[in-house]
């Protein structure tokens, strides 16, 4: 068990997790500025990215690099240091530590070290993106990054199908179409929503059905990093798939299926299954295809 009164005993070390903008600077905090202001040391996800950020509110602490590639080796010396009382900010590139990125290793090990973890409040990408998208804000589920071989794709998108909650991905734009596409597959014709550039001068939302977003990118290739926000299952959704054979099967193992137990050529069960799941051979083609 574990009891934390985040601002008594001055004497010990903390660790501050601050957020810093995810694309507009005017989205600093006044506390996030003044605390790392007061700190010994920022811990930065990439440092010289970091740098011009401190740079352009005056800010000139000591940074010291923290992120996926060195973790192991940092967070015994933030330990040492917060033994030694000094008071330590994380932050990472943008938006706030911990959230899809390794932060949350670190704040877990000051926890089991007996250290207070200080959190701010700020800016937030999935958050913010989920408040604009105009679908269900509650409950919701972030996910963050999806897998990116398609055996393990499919099986998180079959595992999330069925799920109520609004659903949170991050995904870069290079990958947008081949996750949607196997969002197709799972998820049928849901409302999905893209936020991309947010609180930039390009801030972008492009609300429809799956079917309609993937058209859109077809014309319009994005850039920029998107937060992908997708409807919950609803009650004619979870019992249509409760009353479909097929439903726990890929596509796959669905064209595999007709293939076995009725001795038909790959062509016809293509077929088969274009008709059973509503959708096109051609989209069956793909995702049987799609590496």
């Amino acid at each position: 068990m574990n009891v934390q009164n985040s601002y008594k005993d001055e004497r010990h070390g903390k660790l501050f997790v601050v957020p810093t903008p995810i694309g507009n600077l005017d989205d600093m905090t006044f506390r996030a500025v003044d605390t790392l202001k007061q700190v010994n040391v920022v811990l930065a996800e990439d440092t010289r990215h970091t740098k011009k950020l401190l740079h352009h509110f005056q800010i000139k602490q000591a940074l010291i690099s923290y992120h996926e590639h060195n973790r192991m080796q940092r967070i015994p010396q933030i330990i040492e240091k917060l033994q030694q009382g000094e008071q330590i900010a994380l932050v990472s590139d943008a938006g706030t530590p911990g959230i899809s990125d390794p932060g949350f290793e670190l704040v877990e090990a000051v926890i089991d070290a007996d250290y207070n973890v200080i959190v701010l409040p700020g800016a937030n990408a999935a958050v913010t993106a989920l408040v604009g998208s105009g679908l269900s804000m509650q409950p919701f589920l972030f996910y963050g990054f999806l897998p990116r071989k398609q055996r393990a794709l499919e099986t998180v998108l079959t595992e999330l199908s069925d799920e109520r909650a609004t659903l949170l991905f991050y995904e870069s734009p290079n990958r947008l179409l081949t996750t949607l596409r196997a969002m197709k597959e799972h998820f049928h014709e849901r409302h999905v929503v893209i936020a991309r550039e947010l609180t930039k001068v390009y801030e972008q939302y492009i609300r429809g059905t799956i079917s309609e977003v993937i058209d859109y990118i077809k014309r319009h290739p994005l850039r920029g990093e998107c937060v992908l926000i997708v409807e919950g299952a609803d009650e004619v959704t979870l019992e249509k798939h409760t009353s479909l054979w097929w439903s726990s099967l890929t596509i796959k193992q669905h064209v595999e299926h007709y293939e076995r137990e009725k001795g038909v050529s790959h062509k016809e069960a293509m077929r088969l299954v274009a008709k059973d799941r509503q959708l096109s051979r051609r989209d069956i083609y793909h995702q049987l295809h799609v590496k």
